[in-house]
């Protein structure tokens, strides 16, 4: 508002609030004086402070602590007593704040959206469990996948017949060997499955020293990557309508993390491989690609009117969640970006098989002076 009210009468108010975003009707609201509204006079037949204080005390009187107001009201009337009316006791144990539901009703805790950062690789992993369909209605096998958020690598992954907690604790001891966690090192984030909140996958996590994190009930966004990773897999041109066999499963889901680890090159790793960015070769190959870009550049400079090309940055945090940021930081500065038999918990670099084929400015380059004039014409 400060801003329209210093630049407006030399540009106009409609083109200052157009360029601001700041409606017209709020600025001039804005200029007109405060009216305090008079206190609210009490009325001549309300009770003095006294004789509130009086029928307080009446209903905190151990006869009547456990009565409503109007078992009070009839039971004083039979005792020849006349305080109040029943609607003014309710409003006296109002003041007082003690007027609730007296019964025990289901009161549902606030859950708190989980904000976890990751920086590094092995720092944060999110863990999930898909339905694959079998070969007949109603046949189902359950994928299990670990995923390290940072990187988007999948670190191991498990194709089984049912959803159990047993399986689960078994997958997420073996990641955790497999990438020697230490213990403080991670956090493991999933939904609210039965799986992840059983007690065996917590007392492991306890033991291991991992801090667990949960998606909020009823909300289907909090586990955005396991759920991103799902996706990519369901739309493979070869991703089949049925599996005809918990083998056929297998087979393809160790054709496909092998492709998705060391060969899809992924949009929100500036188009590197998980596993390029697990391994820590990404910069490396940062390098050489602008290299390539240089080159490219120097043969024909036309061909760029933006200047010189660089690759596109390597993340260097990734968040759940994350926190509102600040209006006054600029976009570029953010670069965040079951069952009795054995069941193998894979390795998915062991795959064998090839591939099967707050609002910013409308213009940032302008200032503010110029969007007005811009939004004048």
């Amino acid at each position: 508002m400060r801003t329209v009210t210093e630049l407006g009468p030399r540009l106009g108010i409609a083109p200052t609030c157009a360029a601001l975003e700041v409606p017209r009707a709020s600025y001039y609201r804005g200029l007109k004086p405060q009216v305090e509204l008079p206190p609210r006079p009490t009325p001549a037949r309300a009770l003095p402070a006294e004789e509130r204080q009086a029928v307080l005390d009446v209903l905190h009187e151990p006869r009547f602590v456990d009565l409503s107001p109007a078992e009070v009201y009839a039971t004083l009337l039979d005792d020849g007593r006349y305080l109040c009316s029943e609607r003014t006791m309710y409003r006296v144990l109002d003041e007082s704040q003690e007027v609730r539901e007296r019964r025990e009703q289901l009161r549902h805790p606030h859950y708190a959206a989980p904000q976890l950062l990751a920086t590094r690789p092995n720092e944060l992993w999110s863990w999930d469990i898909t339905k694959l369909l079998g070969p007949t209605k109603w046949t189902y096998y359950y994928l299990y996948v670990v995923l390290d958020v940072f990187s988007r690598y999948v670190v191991s992954w498990m194709l089984a017949y049912r959803e159990s907690a047993a399986l689960a604790e078994k997958l997420i001891a073996e990641s955790c060997e497999r990438q020697s966690i230490v213990p403080g090192q991670l956090t493991v984030h999933a939904d609210r499955g039965p799986a992840m909140t059983s007690k065996p996958v917590a007392f492991l996590m306890a033991d291991l020293g991992i801090t667990k994190s949960h998606s909020r009930p009823h909300v289907s966004n909090d586990n955005p990557f396991s759920e991103s990773q799902f996706k990519t897999m369901k739309y493979r041109p070869d991703f089949p309508e049925r599996f005809g066999s918990i083998e056929h499963g297998r087979n393809f889901a160790a054709d496909f993390f092998r492709w998705y680890n060391t060969e899809h090159h992924h949009v929100g790793l500036g188009l590197f491989t998980p596993h390029d960015v697990h391994h820590e070769l990404a910069a490396t190959k940062r390098e050489q690609r602008g290299r390539v870009l240089a080159e490219a550049f120097a043969l024909h400079p036309e061909r760029f009117p933006n200047g010189r090309p660089s690759p596109r940055p390597l993340p260097t945090a990734v968040w759940i969640n994350p926190p509102a940021m600040p209006a006054n930081i600029p976009a570029g500065e953010n670069t965040v970006t079951r069952e009795s038999r054995s069941i193998a918990i894979v390795d998915p670099g062991a795959s064998s098989k090839a591939d099967r084929g707050v609002a910013p400015l409308a213009r940032p380059d302008l200032t503010i002076e110029d969007q007005c004039m811009a939004a004048a014409q």
